[in-house]
């Protein structure tokens, strides 16, 4: 529910009482030329058109767009081009400012919208060269087919724009306009590509991870390590795809006779001239203590092993800052990331067809960053294929996720390992490699500035990839430090980090997006999936074919096939059994399709995916050979979804579309059950300490936003955390601002300031560790076993703690700090905590609304909400414990699709389907959201009709 009265449903007397306000602030900031400019009728200068009729150019027939009380649209054509080119014309209506900051960021443009702040920003991008394979896929790797839906969707967005600037578009745009005279250019084909980059970026795997690991070896050993980064729990989570085995070159799910396709040749082209990048990790570059210490061999020169590991976590230190300062569009990349989705086999519904279910965890934003919409042909045929509704990119045409007639799907993040870290030799003239100095490829990026000068920057590249490193001011100096001979040849330059990315070589996934709304069946499905290149997903299926219909997964992608090393640390980029291995043509070698784990109508009747392990790896029976990440998630929230199934199973042997969306609000705590009972144990003294204890007496560890219990033990778990392992973590892992003595050698007392020095965090609140994640919930279950284990020590504070030693001696400090860290948020009388009055969600429109004035973030932000849930929890509104309780990541959507009656599924956006901020529709459905509420979801013309409240009539510009 909303906290306060910011974020009401919105009501148009409610818009029309912020709007009396807006003119009054306006008027305030006169003096600055905005309140002169704006008025009523400016802000509401860009709201769309939705009912009547506009001529559109290009349409060569009408386009019916039906809009619902929620203004979510129903578009209805004849031809293929003509409901696409209406699709960019609608998604322009609601969502132009939305996709003109992602197409400028994709291309690294941002400083042409908004200056010199960020110039480094679009430096990194730039580096990384999206725009460049994005513009590779579309010349050389999509469908002819797939390049006129792209064409027809950019013409509908032309079509929109034209005559339009400033406030006719947005009033962020009039805001540019005013700043920087800026004015939009045209929408192109390759604009909507790019989109998918930034998707796979987010959703890019182990990254972090790497980082992480080779920072922590600065002050953790390989055996600590290694307890913080725990196997997965295959004894007690269960993963996707049980059993299976791989047979003639392809794998087969248990108990399949094969079915569906299994296409693919397992290797691709790169993008030529050296700039496909991707990068190979392993476990072994010597740079963790303990571990691998033959991985440095190959290096030239008189460089040292002890060069190289100072090298690299200088190199990694710098570039976890740089990473930091990169928009995540869809959200922190870390263990929030991630999805709910599964699919219950007509066998065990109430329908007696398939009900699926689908909530993808990304970051919050406003808008969000999903578009309700429904792509109808009048008569599906070969010249208008689709008949379409679900989730849609504001930017790209098709729909990512939903259902067509035939058909629906559901996407999770899979969290293969695409992407792998190098760590290089460099010379002045070129990089090692094999005792060699090969010449860096280099291209110059020339970056535009509004209101200042351009920059121009050189991208160098190695047969590994771009060097990302090269883009932060602070690795200038990683050579002079790195401890070589002083006569080596590489000081002054030393060591630079490249990434090797699946997504750096041109694909089809735009493909993949028309093959999958098309499909007709599991043999179309698995092959729209071969298309499904970047980012890995996971995939589940249902369809309202024969009795029961049927259910199905198939996981796709590119992972690599590496050489040495299996992902987990940043390799040696000089040393070629490092390399990711090609095939005879020199392409990188991947996973063939047919080797990727797939299953259809499994025995025991649903399929559950939640970013835990595919499939258990090994090469016995029912194991799974080949290598996909050794970092998974922990499968906190698929195995709750498995347990919530088979319960519902064993008590009514049926489950409904109203238990599906029960499921998806679950607020069950895993690590609550397993350590609220040792807390209750506790010996408290402190009589307000033990008040807060007897807030845990009876408590059913379920996070709704009005529980004080979940409110106390969630402080009490982010106070293990941080004494236990937080205050241990070198300073590139702690929270900015996290500052602590820290010895400056290993001799002297502990107490002794004057061997001490101030050591603040760097890290950003978002990524900094220990975040909370069910990552942490395996580890703690794996050490709350050993009472003595070392990560219970802590050190004393003078004059208010004494140093800890035990587990139960931490466990009481926490639940000190605890109590005292409440009574200073929510005040002293327990009776008014709620863990929703410290769990809330605030949306931010995108850029503007997070760094621009003070008066527009007012103006185009809303909340906050109090929210229950939490981190791994099945209604996954994430936190970072390092940092705060506030929501950093939620169910961007959920949706829950019944195969038996597609016009009784139900669905809800995080937002609303404007993009504007003061139109009805901007957060109309956070409120309902917020309390687990759906929408009903009409598919089939006349349930579309009874719903539309608005219809707007598209028609060719030669019309009468």
């Amino acid at each position: 529910m909303p906290a306060n009265e910011s974020a009401p449903p919105v009501k148009k007397k409610g818009r029309r009482a912020r709007l009396i306000v807006l003119v009054l602030v306006l008027a305030l900031f006169a003096g600055l030329g905005y309140g002169a400019y704006w008025g009523v009728d400016s802000v509401r200068a860009s709201f769309p058109q939705t009912t009547g009729s506009l001529k559109v150019p290009g349409l060569t027939g009408t386009v019916d767009v039906k809009r619902d009380a929620h203004g979510i649209p129903q578009l209805y054509a004849d031809s293929n081009s003509d409901l696409f080119r209406a699709q960019g014309f609608v998604h322009a209506q609601d969502r132009f400012w939305e996709m003109d900051v992602r197409r400028h960021m994709t291309s690294g443009r941002l400083s042409e919208m908004f200056g010199a702040g960020q110039v480094e920003t679009d430096a990194f991008l730039r580096t990384l060269g999206w725009r460049q394979v994005a513009q590779a896929e579309y010349d050389t790797k999509l469908s002819d087919d797939t390049k006129k839906n792209l064409q027809a969707y950019a013409d509908g967005v032309n079509a929109y724009l034209k005559g339009k600037s400033g406030k006719d578009l947005s009033v962020e745009h009039a805001t540019l306009k005013l700043s920087a005279g800026y004015a939009p250019e045209q929408w192109t084909p390759v604009d909507s590509v790019a989109w998918l980059k930034a998707m796979a970026w987010d959703l890019r795997g182990n990254m972090q991870d790497e980082i992480d690991r080779a920072l922590m070896s600065n002050k953790l050993t390989q055996a600590q390590i290694d307890e913080l980064y725990p196997p997965y729990p295959f004894d007690r989570n269960k993963p996707i795809v049980e059993g299976g085995k791989s047979d003639g070159g392809k794998y087969l799910p248990q108990g399949s006779t094969g079915n569906g396709v299994g296409s693919g040749t397992g290797s691709s082209s790169g993008t030529g001239s050296g700039t496909a990048v991707g990068s190979q990790s392993s476990t072994g570059t010597g740079t963790s203590t303990g571990s691998g210490g033959d991985a440095v061999t190959g290096l030239a020169g008189n460089a040292t092993a002890q060069g190289a590991t100072v090298g690299l976590r200088t190199q990694l230190g710098a570039l976890a800052k740089t990473l930091d300062e990169i928009p995540d569009i869809l959200g922190p990349n870390g263990s929030g990331i991630g999805s709910n989705s599964w699919v219950v086999s007509g066998r065990y519904t109430t329908t007696g067809k398939p009900l699926l279910a689908n909530d993808p965890h990304l970051a919050p934003q406003l808008p969000s960053v999903w578009y309700q919409m429904g792509l109808h042909c009048r008569t599906v045929s070969a010249q208008c294929q689709y008949d379409v509704a679900g989730y849609t990119f504001s930017g790209m045409p098709g729909v990512v996720i939903g259902h067509n007639a035939d058909i629906a799907w559901g996407m999770t993040n899979l969290g293969a390992d695409v992407t792998d870290l190098y760590l290089e030799q460099v010379r002045p003239e070129g990089y090692v490699y094999d005792n060699k100095v090969l010449p860096f490829t280099t291209r110059e990026e020339v970056i535009k500035v509004a209101g200042g000068k351009s920059k121009t920057i050189t991208v160098r590249t190695t047969n590994n990839g771009p060097l990302i490193s090269d883009r932060s001011n602070e690795l200038t100096s990683v050579g002079a430090r790195a401890p070589v001979a002083s006569s080596a040849p590489d000081r002054g330059n030393g060591y630079a980090v490249a990434l090797r990315w699946t997504a750096l070589e041109p694909g089809r996934s735009m493909d993949a997006v028309f093959s999958l709304d098309r499909a007709k069946n599991f043999t179309d499905f698995r092959q729209a999936a071969s298309q499904f290149e970047v980012p890995s997903q996971n995939l589940i299926y249902a369809d309202n074919k024969d009795a029961t219909g049927n259910i199905g997964y198939q996981a796709p992608g590119r992972i690599p096939v590496r050489g040495q090393g299996d992902g987990r640390m940043p390799a040696p980029g000089w040393d070629s059994k490092y390399a990711w291995k090609t095939g005879k043509d020199g392409s990188t070698s991947y996973i063939p399709q047919a080797e990727l784990p797939w299953d259809y109508n499994p025995s025991r009747g649903y399929v559950v995916t939640a970013n835990q392990a595919v499939a258990e790896p090994g090469t016995g029976s029912g194991k799974y050979p080949n290598l996909l990440t050794t970092d998974w998630g922990y499968g906190a929230r698929s195995q709750r979804i498995n347990d919530l199934i088979e319960s519902k199973i064993k008590d009514s042997g049926k489950i409904s579309t109203d238990d599906m969306r029960s499921m998806q609000m679950d607020n069950s705590s895993e690590i609550a059950a397993l350590l609220t009972p040792m807390l209750a144990k506790i010996e408290v003294d402190d009589p307000d300490v033990r008040s807060a204890q007897k807030l845990l007496e009876g408590w059913n560890y379920t996070q709704e936003p009005d529980s004080a219990a979940a409110a106390y033990f969630n402080a009490v778990w982010r106070n293990i955390l941080k004494l236990s392992f937080g205050d241990k973590m070198p300073k590139e892992l702690r929270v900015e601002g996290s500052c602590m003595n820290v010895r400056e050698s290993s001799t002297g007392p502990a107490d002794d300031l004057a061997k001490t020095v101030r050591e603040c965090g760097t890290r950003g609140p978002d990524s900094a560790q220990p975040d909370g994640g069910d990552r942490w919930f395996e580890v703690v279950r794996r050490l709350v076993k050993d009472e003595k284990s070392p990560w219970w020590q802590s050190p004393a504070i003078k004059f208010k703690e004494p140093a800890t030693t035990t587990r139960d001696e931490l466990f009481a400090r926490a639940m000190r700090d605890a109590r005292w860290e409440l009574t200073a948020k929510l005040g002293k009388d327990q009776s008014t905590w709620s863990w929703g009055r410290l769990h809330q969600l605030t949306l931010k429109n995108q850029t503007i609304g997070t760094e621009g004035p003070g008066f527009m973030q007012w103006l185009l932000n809303r909340g906050p909400w109090n929210v229950g849930g939490g981190e791994a929890t099945v209604n996954a509104t994430g936190w970072n414990a390092s940092s705060g309780y506030g929501v950093t990541w939620v169910p961007s959507m959920r949706m829950v699709v019944n195969l038996n009656d597609l016009d009784k599924s139900r669905w809800i956006n995080l937002t609303g389907a404007s993009g504007h901020a003061y139109d009805d529709t901007y957060t109309d459905q956070t409120t309902m959201w917020a309390k687990g509420e759906l929408l009903e979801w009409p598919f089939g013309k006349e349930a579309v009709d009874k719903a539309t409240v608005d219809t707007l009539t598209l028609k060719p510009a030669d019309a009468s």
